[in-house]
């Protein structure tokens, strides 16, 4: 969910709260290790809750909605150059989702 996301959802329960006071939100809960940000290429950053299991995304062309895709590829570390150390990874799929391709 988009910043502007969670400010429309926050404005039905408090109305009057400013944005600011919606990114000040996020930033404690992504500190605290509640919220992480999920970032796409070419797209502002998105967030979500932090205790998920590891899960990649799915980003549509058409609509701009992103899904979480469940499971993963496997041992992506086999793929850096030898002697590189991976910590991590993140893998997007991109397409049309089924609402767009209808």
């Amino acid at each position: 969910m988009r910043a502007q996301e969670v400010h429309a959802h926050a404005t039905a329960a408090v109305p009057g709260i400013g944005l600011a006071t919606v990114y000040r939100a996020l930033k404690s809960l992504i500190q605290s290790g509640d919220v992480v940000p999920v970032e796409l290429p070419g797209d502002t950053p998105r967030y979500e809750l932090a205790h998920h299991h590891h899960h990649h995304h799915f980003s549509c062309r058409a609509c701009g909605q992103v899904f979480e895709v469940d499971g993963c590829p496997g041992d992506l570390a086999t793929l850096a150059p030898q002697g590189f150390a991976v910590d991590g990874h993140e893998v997007v799929l991109y397409g049309r989702c089924a609402e767009c391709l209808s």
